[in-house]
């Protein structure tokens, strides 16, 4: 039995590199294989993977540069990318994973983090939104080709897997599998993380730049709430214009080593996620440090955390209703007037750790590959490449 594992691309530190991660622990003789890889500026742990890069990412290795070519020649490498001569391809997706060159009668495992945003969720782009009358009609273009194509090579996978209930219908409805889609959460690596003695006197944001992301709006509370420490790490598109509009009691800070970052998440008052998110792993990183979370009350975030009701003793989070800077801040208010448990929080997050995420997806491939379900589920043929034009 041969396996492969398949990941997007490699070049920064989220959720889904970090299922890659725990599909590598899972299968540590399977090669990884994705559209590129900068061992710089993702997990440090993929230096011990066999990585295997399209001919894009031995141009392409920075974020900024993947966004700005992905479309075509991103897609096009993909189409490219050789994984041939494999009895399972394991792929950890939400976009272009799924694009490439497998044998016809290989038995494929999709665990789709979401389904490609770009082309399922446009609505959540701002620059798709606000484009003028002409940008529209080119991105509607460009939206329409790539939704053919991710339908196309979605139609190869034998099974589904996702990473919370919020996502099923979502796979449902982009790409129809005719087969039952398996909810396995992510796991933290608790062992990454630990309870501090003592706390300090900020809150905490550890996401990426993004739009969806809602760092802005908690920016703007803070900026309201001068007393009050903030600390974000992170980076992406729109870090300097967050950090433009911060006021002088935010702390930015990157880079930071599993050490550093485990010694801000512990001495932190809570961690905060404004975000609506599929999963969210981050949450749990905080758990796994025996702090609380302060989260907007939608999507996965349901599936991992307690929310404060009546005893803040036997919860991990305290959930707002709204993404506003205001329900932000009443939050923030409660949160204040509230004791919690470090040791029961901890205790939480140890039900999602790492060991338990690695023997159910062995476990899931295992008897999928042992019971013979390698036919496609569609009896579709191997997609031809499919050429981009922009």
């Amino acid at each position: 039995m041969k396996i492969a594992i398949v990941h997007d691309n490699l070049v920064c530190k989220g959720g889904a590199e970090q299922v890659a991660l725990s599909f590598h622990n899972a299968f540590p003789d399977a090669p990884v294989f994705t559209l590129a890889y900068d061992s710089k500026n993702t997990y440090p742990e993929f230096k011990d993977c066999n990585v295997k890069t399209s001919w894009f990412g031995r141009f392409i290795k920075s974020e900024k540069n993947l966004k700005r070519y992905y479309f075509p020649f991103g897609i096009m490498a993909m189409q490219q990318l050789d994984v041939s001569g494999y009895d399972i391809v394991l792929q950890s997706t939400t976009h272009c994973a799924k694009y490439i060159k497998t044998d016809p009668n290989a038995l494929i495992i999709t665990y789709c983090h979401n389904p490609f945003r770009l082309v399922w969720s446009t609505e959540s782009y701002e620059k798709v939104v606000k484009a003028g009358a002409i940008k529209k009609i080119l991105y509607k273009k460009v939206i329409d080709m790539l939704r053919n194509i991710d339908k196309t090579f979605a139609n190869k996978t034998t099974w589904f897997i996702t990473n919370s209930k919020e996502v099923v219908p979502r796979i449902q409805n982009a790409y129809h599998p005719k087969n039952e889609i398996t909810v396995i959460n992510p796991s933290v690596k608790c062992e990454n993380f630990y309870v501090a003695d003592a706390i300090g006197d900020y809150f905490l944001v550890v996401s990426r730049f993004e739009s969806y992301k809602k760092i802005d709006l908690v920016v703007e509370a803070f900026n309201d709430m001068p007393e009050k420490k903030l600390v974000i790490v992170g980076k992406g598109s729109r870090e300097n214009e967050v950090k433009l509009s911060a006021g002088p009691n935010i702390t930015f800070l990157n880079g930071l080593n599993v050490q550093d970052l485990a010694k801000v998440y512990a001495n932190c008052k809570a961690f905060i996620f404004p975000q609506l998110e599929d999963y969210g792993i981050t949450p749990l990183e905080a758990n796994a440090s025996g702090r609380p979370v302060i989260a907007y009350g939608k999507g996965g975030i349901l599936e991992t955390m307690l929310p404060y009701k009546d005893d803040a003793m036997k919860a991990t989070a305290i959930f707002f209703d709204e993404q506003t800077k205001d329900a932000l801040k009443e939050a923030v208010g409660i949160f204040e007037t509230l004791t919690f448990d470090p040791a029961f929080i901890r205790a939480h997050a140890e039900s999602f750790d790492e060991g338990s995420f690695v023997n159910k997806i062995r476990s899931f491939v295992m008897n999928k590959y042992i019971s013979g379900d390698v036919v496609k589920p569609n009896n579709v043929e191997e997609p031809k490449p499919v050429i981009v034009v922009a």
